[in-house]
């Protein structure tokens, strides 16, 4: 992030912007529409993020080119976060830990999103095996969707809100890292840079947790990068601002996506005050 800024490219084959670009709606589009991206942005942005369920969506054809996305971006030299938002209990998450965490699977990225609405301890056997491995995983906290609200606003009886513990959980898990004087620590959040002062009024310690900060929603979603700022505040260095339309709908052209790129790190780089 501190190098090549803190962006992360989305990779989203719909149907939509597979159209847009020209391309058939099948595995063989879904390849060339992310080979492109990643071809556009390896060496000008922090990470990529394939959404999984575009892929999937076409069956095992299209987790065949999910796996191909994450050895290209390997190949790349460009961190891949596969947004995957899986969240299950006992051996069915460990099954998901070592399809998305566990070493040699084709389906590990650098990181992975989770859902921890089963409660956060349900989290373990992925969070423990990412750790061994060297991944890490960003976990829904406050997500941009108004739906969202109703379980993440919501207070427990001792008056915290849900998206609170959350966050107290990953900054427990994040301690040891910190007492080691890592700059952050395999635990992430998923906060949408669509969500205003919602940190803020739910006491949500950002800062404290002490890991990187996912933020969706720059560009289609609504949200600019000067909310970043507002958004995060004293958080905003731990801040990966993740876009996916605004650089997309730039495609198929790879010199065109490479530009909106840079211009959209750059300008997320300028609102996080984050050095070049």
């Amino acid at each position: 992030m501190e190098v090549r800024g803190p962006l992360c490219v989305g990779i989203d084959p719909s149907p939509a912007l597979l159209a847009d670009w020209g391309l058939p709606d099948d595995a063989t589009g879904l390849e060339r529409f992310s080979r492109a991206v990643v071809e556009a942005v390896a060496g000008a942005c922090a990470a990529v993020k394939p959404q999984a369920a575009f892929f999937e969506r076409h069956g095992s054809r299209g987790v065949a080119v999910l796996e191909q996305v994450v050895a290209d971006a390997r190949a790349a030299g460009v961190l891949c976060v596969v947004d995957a938002k899986r969240g299950d209990i006992g051996s069915t998450m460990a099954a998901y830990a070592d399809a998305f965490a566990g070493e040699g699977s084709p389906l590990a990225g650098d990181a992975v999103t989770a859902s921890p609405f089963l409660g956060f301890g349900s989290l373990d056997p992925l969070l423990d095996l990412a750790e061994r491995t060297g991944r890490g995983v960003f976990v829904l906290a406050l997500t941009s969707n108004p739906e969202g609200a109703s379980v993440q606003h919501a207070r427990g009886g001792g008056g915290e809100a849900v998206a609170a513990a959350v966050a107290r959980a990953a900054a427990e898990r994040n301690a040891a890292a910190r007492a080691a004087g890592a700059a952050l620590g395999p635990v992430g959040l998923v906060v949408g840079a669509t969500t205003g002062d919602a940190a803020a009024r739910l006491s949500v310690d950002l800062a404290g947790v002490h890991g990187p900060l996912l933020a969706p929603g720059i560009g289609a979603q609504g949200a600019g990068p000067d909310d970043l700022a507002r958004v995060f505040g004293g958080a905003r260095r731990a801040v990966l601002a993740s876009s996916s339309r605004e650089v997309l709908r730039a495609g198929p052209s790879v010199v065109a996506l490479r530009e909106a790129a840079v211009r959209s790190a750059d300008a997320c780089r300028a609102a996080l005050r984050h050095s070049a």
